[in-house]
């Protein structure tokens, strides 16, 4: 079909033709839930299978502002899995998340992306140092770069939460390894998780030095949407917030990581921190997260929201999301591996609060998504400008 990414016979990806430059992006968990929903979801666009749907880089804004193109992403990433992609992505189908018969329209793309994927770790025994780690990693991502003659490789972290790390922890956490990895091999890293990544002070100095585009934390998909669009409108209608308590019911991957109160705990801090920043405090209450695993890949978030109006008269709003996490998750991950290609590829440097629209704990900028989104809609006039 016209616009897909090249593949050959036996599922590798071809050589790039002459002229073009490609775009690696490099996931982090690479073979779970959102990596398989994104590989696919670009090779179904990229067909005109289905539109781009929550894809915000494919609305008019964004036109001109020089993003690589969908069929010039190619995919590799590390996982510590070993389901194959094609194989993954049968089981989304089976659980709702992709369209029965989307992977046997796309299997050529998901294999050739599968046979990008290199071993993740540190697994249970694992008897490497920090340093080797990372620079095993790093040695991935120069080579899916040099091999395949791309323009740049970001990588993108859309692993499982890990808990953070303690005051005395003598070890790097995994999320930290790759975003050092990142960093040595001169790639843009967007932290898509509320892991630490590259918010950990020993890299710090690194980070700065590097000159790279980096964005993060933690993919703003549902709850956590709708609080950047109703906490500015109890401020602005200057209404009293009391309590805004939550509970989310979720399975899959994400489910089972959370069920650790550690990992919980780091989850919830990114989803608290707009409520403080938009109300100015921190209401009571607070957001549970349980296991279902019945539910896999789907969610419900609940919230219930107390506050006081005109002469004290005390008022309830509650509210309810169901969603697919993988399918809210994906188009916003490749927006964000397009939008930090285009900014490293204008020498744009440092971090990216401009991107905050995308994310729980941004690395700055406005807590409200109107506010967020305006800031967005510069950075398209920015990179517009850089052409």
């Amino acid at each position: 079909m016209a616009g897909r990414q090249p593949v050959n016979d036996d599922g590798n990806a071809s050589e790039p033709r002459i002229g073009q430059a490609r775009t690696g992006v490099w996931f982090v968990g690479a073979r779970g839930s959102v990596a398989t929903t994104a590989v696919a979801g670009c090779a179904a666009v990229t067909a005109g299978l289905y539109p781009p749907t929550g894809m915000v880089t494919e609305t008019p804004p964004f036109t001109g502002t020089g993003l690589p193109s969908l069929p010039s992403l190619l995919f590799g990433g590390h996982d510590t899995a070993g389901c194959p992609l094609p194989k993954r992505a049968e089981h989304l189908t089976e659980a709702g998340v992709l369209p029965h018969g989307l992977v046997r329209a796309v299997r050529g793309e998901l294999a050739a992306a599968d046979q990008e994927i290199r071993p993740g770790g540190p697994l249970a025994g694992d008897p490497r140092t920090d340093e080797e780690l990372i620079t095993a990693f790093a040695a991935d991502l120069t080579s899916f770069r040099d091999r395949h003659r791309l323009a740049r490789v970001v990588v993108v972290n859309v692993s499982s939460t890990e808990p953070l790390p303690g005051p005395d922890a003598v070890r790097l956490p995994p999320s930290s390894l790759y975003g050092a990895a990142a960093v040595r091999a001169g790639c843009p890293y967007v932290n898509f998780t509320p892991s630490t990544g590259l918010r950990t002070a020993v890299l710090t100095d690194a980070v700065a030095a590097s000159g790279l585009p980096h964005a993060g934390r933690d993919g703003k998909t549902g709850q956590t949407l709708l609080r950047s669009v109703l906490a500015p409108m109890f401020v602005q209608r200057a209404l009293s917030v009391r309590a805004w308590s939550g509970t989310n019911l979720l399975g899959g991957g994400d489910g089972a990581a959370l069920a650790d109160p550690a990992a919980a705990a780091a989850k919830n801090a990114g989803k608290e921190r707009v409520l403080a920043d938009t109300l100015g405090h921190s209401p009571e209450g607070e957001v549970h997260i349980d296991d279902v695993p019945a539910l896999g890949d789907w969610k419900t978030a609940w919230d219930h929201i107390a506050f006081d109006g005109f002469l004290g008269s005390r008022m309830v709003l509650q509210t309810i999301w169901q969603g697919c996490d993988s399918a809210l998750a994906a188009p916003l991950v490749l927006d964000l591996a397009r939008l930090v290609a285009r900014a490293h590829e204008a020498g744009i440097s440092g971090p990216l609060p401009e991107l905050g629209f995308y994310f729980k704990d941004p690395d700055d900028g406005p807590a409200g998504l109107s506010e967020q989104f305006t800031a967005l809609l510069s950075f398209a006039d920015r990179l517009r400008e850089t052409r």
